[in-house]
């Protein structure tokens, strides 16, 4: 029997600001938490844009990324993603190709096609357009342009950033960048950790659908995990009550802060809420050494990902830190 190579792990932070925390804090925090994972050989450490959320400190993503680059040494940084509708492609370009000239082999652009906020704050990103979803394959290709060596004669040329050949990776929840990724010959990254139910069928059409690429000659694929790992299944239970606290919010359009662990959290829900809780987070793997390596290898055998990017809404920061060194332990003890 041929043996299944490891995943790679890597990590998803949104850069949570905690109930009674500040901003700052919360960009603290994401710069230990990088250091820690580097220091667990972890490949990337992505950061996610989302704009107008009172818990989310990650708005100014490509400022964090270079924030995050340049106080780490060798992994790798990145957008989980630049949501490509709130830029212009020339301004992304722009700002990765500086990051890749400062940080050289280690910047990755993920790019997303939703605006990743609300209808009002879109527009305020994007005051002199209306740019859709629809633009998103033509924004890709420009951006692909952009950021390859100069073509002679070519009139619109990022600098920086022609020529930095900075990986561009497509994000999704969907079927449609799917697609598009394996149309392109681009890695592509699925959003499990918060919309699991396309999973299986979207890495199924990447992969049949996939046309070799220079850089990326074989299809590869990254999926996000909501990660909870605690000494015993019951703390880690415990622990994930923030995360059961968030989901809910996000949910019932009620967004806040990441809040504190409760006892017995989803004992006072109601059934219904603990179903919709459930489906968000179909992918999570939560609890006791045994019970993350078990789920994590049902997830990488399931879905042959090459890559786990962890998303861990611990409220106290050193046992997220401490929740990253249970997964690390588990994927090292994969067979």
């Amino acid at each position: 029997m041929t043996a299944i190579q490891r995943p790679a792990l890597s990590m998803l932070d949104l850069v949570a600001v905690r109930e009674g925390g500040t901003v700052a804090q919360a960009l603290q925090i994401a710069l230990r938490t990088a250091q820690h994972a580097e220091s667990l050989g972890f490949t990337r450490y992505w950061l996610a844009e989302h704009h107008n959320m009172a818990g989310i400190a990650s708005s100014a993503t490509a400022v964090l990324v270079g924030h995050i680059a340049g106080g780490t040494q060798r992994i790798r940084v990145g957008s989980g993603g630049v949501m490509l509708p709130n830029h212009a492609p020339l301004v992304v370009a722009e700002a990765f190709g500086t990051l890749a000239e400062l940080y050289p082999g280690r910047i990755d652009l993920g790019l997303g096609r939703a605006p990743g906020t609300d209808p009002a704050t879109m527009r305020a990103l994007r005051r002199s357009r209306v740019e859709t979803a629809d633009d998103f394959p033509q924004d890709v290709a420009e951006l692909q342009r952009l950021l390859a060596p100069a073509e002679p004669n070519q009139r619109l040329i990022a600098m920086p950033g022609a020529g930095t050949n900075v990986p561009i990776w497509l994000l999704g929840s969907s079927l449609f960048s799917a697609q598009l990724a394996a149309e392109r010959g681009l890695p592509y990254a699925f959003a499990s950790h918060f919309a699991p139910r396309l999973l299986h069928q979207a890495l199924d059409l990447y992969r049949n659908l996939y046309r070799p690429s220079v850089q990326w000659p074989r299809p590869y694929v990254a999926i996000g995990v909501p990660l909870i790992a605690a000494p015993t299944d019951a703390e880690a239970d415990f622990l994930a009550s923030s995360t059961y606290q968030r989901v809910l919010g996000i949910l019932t359009g009620d967004r806040r802060r990441l809040l504190p662990p409760v006892e017995h959290f989803a004992a006072q829900l109601q059934p219904q809420e603990r179903a919709a809780i459930g489906d968000f987070l179909a992918a999570a793997v939560i609890g006791g050494p045994e019970t993350v390596r078990a789920g994590l290898t049902h997830l990488h055998k399931t879905t042959g990902a090459d890559e786990l990017m962890l998303v861990s809404d611990v409220f106290d920061p050193a046992l997220r830190l401490r929740s990253l060194d249970i997964a690390a332990a588990a994927v090292a003890e994969m067979a």
